[in-house]
């Protein structure tokens, strides 16, 4: 029996099924940040794109910060039913309403666009 590629095939799922996620990307209200490993964006337009990608809340958590009460960050958990996907996002808070967001689908991190999961830090590998 051959052996499936299995990244190529969640890479080809992703970028098919992540319609939202992606319109956000090209807008440039989603950016890649290399020296944090994620996402700089605001988590409203990260889990209103994740919903139109079809994944219904299941979980949603903020955090605050100790000092003046502000929200520091949070967690969202989703379920697709459609497909059984799971997708979560984690953010903290930067300047502003802007924040760092981790985002997972299936626990596989959604990284910058042409990034291999097993590719090495710097490119080498």
């Amino acid at each position: 029996m051959p052996r499936r590629n299995v990244e190529g095939d969640k890479v080809a799922q992703m970028s098919g099924l992540m319609t939202g996620l992606n319109d956000l990307r090209e807008r440039g209200q989603m950016t890649w940040s290399d020296g944090e490993h994620g996402w700089i964006g605001t988590p409203e337009a990260v889990l209103r794109a994740l919903a139109r990608d079809g994944y219904d809340e299941c979980k949603h958590e903020t955090t605050t910060s100790h000092r003046d009460g502000r929200p520091a960050g949070g967690v969202w958990q989703g379920v697709n039913r459609r497909t059984g996907s799971v997708a979560a996002a984690i953010w903290v808070i930067r300047a502003a309403a802007e924040a760092l967001v981790f985002i997972q689908i299936d626990g596989e991190p959604v990284a910058r666009p042409g990034r291999k999961r097993d590719e090495e830090e710097g490119g080498q590998g």
